[in-house]
């Protein structure tokens, strides 16, 4: 077992450390209801970009809370006998949605694919959120001198929501056969979509990013994907006299506080050498989950690929 963190047995029972906020329920509750009230006004535009013989490939368009102009990439078999299956993937920390290419596999094997630009990172997706305080480094620290539904993940937590309601509503899907993927944050984005979408099915999530921000602090881990955490108290708390605050309004945001949610059927790699996210956060997200889930563990592997799990995935997932 690698020295990085706890145990294999003790990590198979932990449960994190960082705080839950006490209107926790009222705070998400009051965050959907503002999502109820969002036109998404989706709109698809057939993209040139590639031209498979099995699938077609569309730029999505939808509008999120607050407005703001959202893209995905949608692909969807062609010739598809009914509603069939759809696949939500998010990508990692200040990335995009990729290329079209890994995406065609689940259109070959039935399934439609849709691909979020989380907004204000790598890809077409529009930030306008307003916010007070720290604009100078990262995400997840974004609005934590304001109020707590300013707090930028709020609003991309619920992007995947609506991408989540935009796609099932396209007649070529069946609602009751959707199901959500992705890595790092990725994976804490399928694992948030899965949490406030009760109607997600299957959900895939490796090493998630966004759990137990007090475990990576104590572990000395604020590097990194989690380097502004390191920041944001050197700028705005150098004697952390706010600490126990800023931890409890992190919960807002930490899915290993969502994960008790879900009801979708779960996959999770689980890695145990990872100084990015470290391997008890990863397990307090999976020891949270209350139904029917499975975990691979890879002992010797970090903040990678980790082999033959997405051919895993990829069963799982085709089984929609």
């Amino acid at each position: 077992m690698p020295l990085i963190d706890k145990p294999l047995e003790e990590l198979k029972v932990y449960r994190g450390i960082s705080p839950v906020p006490a209107d926790f329920d009222d705070y998400w509750t009051a965050a959907l209801r503002e999502l109820d009230a969002t036109d998404p006004e989706p709109e698809l535009v057939p993209s040139d970009a590639i031209r498979p013989p099995h699938a077609e490939c569309f730029d999505l368009w939808f509008r999120g809370v607050g407005g703001a102009k959202l893209y995905a990439k949608y692909v969807r078999p062609k010739n598809r006998p009914g509603p069939g299956p759809a696949v939500l993937q998010f990508h990692g920390y200040t990335w995009n949605s990729g290329d079209w290419v890994d995406k065609l596999a689940y259109a070959g094997q039935g399934l439609a694919v849709a691909a979020l630009d989380c907004r204000g990172q790598g890809g077409r997706s529009e930030d306008n959120t307003p916010v007070k305080g720290n604009t100078h480094h990262g995400h997840f620290i974004r609005g934590l001198d304001d109020a707590p539904d300013k707090l930028l993940f709020r609003r991309i937590f619920l992007d995947t929501v609506q991408l989540a309601r935009v796609v099932m509503a396209f007649p070529e899907n069946d609602p009751a056969r959707v199901g959500t993927l992705g890595g790092s944050q990725g994976g804490a984005l399928s694992i948030a979509c899965a949490a406030l979408e009760p109607r997600i099915a299957r959900c895939v999530s490796v090493f998630p990013f966004l759990s137990d921000y007090k475990r990576v602090w104590d572990l000395d881990l604020a590097k990194d994907a989690y380097a502004e955490l390191r920041t944001y108290f050197r700028f705005f708390d150098p004697r952390h006299e706010r600490e126990e605050e800023i931890f409890t309004r992190l919960g807002y945001i930490d899915v290993k506080n969502l994960a008790p949610r879900i009801k979708a059927k779960v996959l999770m790699g689980l890695s145990l050498s990872d100084p990015i996210c470290p391997p008890s956060t990863q397990f307090a997200v999976y020891n949270a989950i209350k139904g029917d889930k499975e975990c691979l563990i890879y002992p010797d592997f970090a903040h990678e690929a980790l082999p033959g799990f997405y051919d895993r995935a990829f069963d799982f997932l085709a089984a929609l």
